[in-house]
């Protein structure tokens, strides 16, 4: 008889997210600001939040699931 699979610890995921999206944001407003050095805070946003998104959807997470399972 198999066991259910067991259900990830959200505070674990959250950290992980947390660790791996911190300097992914940092590292993309330091890149961006000499860029976007006249746009809006708005305009700045409209282009870093996609990048952001796609980011944790197509490579963050995939990776926390793939690398951090069992402690999850």
């Amino acid at each position: 008889m198999t066991r259910p699979a067991r259900a990830p610890s959200r505070p674990r995921f959250a950290v992980l997210v947390f660790l791996m999206v911190y300097p992914l944001v940092t590292g993309l407003i330091y890149a961006l600001t000499p860029l976007t050095i006249d746009w809006q805070i708005w305009q700045r946003n409209l282009v870093m939040v996609p990048i952001i998104v796609i980011s944790m959807i197509w490579v963050i997470i995939p990776r926390i699931h793939r690398h951090f399972a069992r402690w999850l």
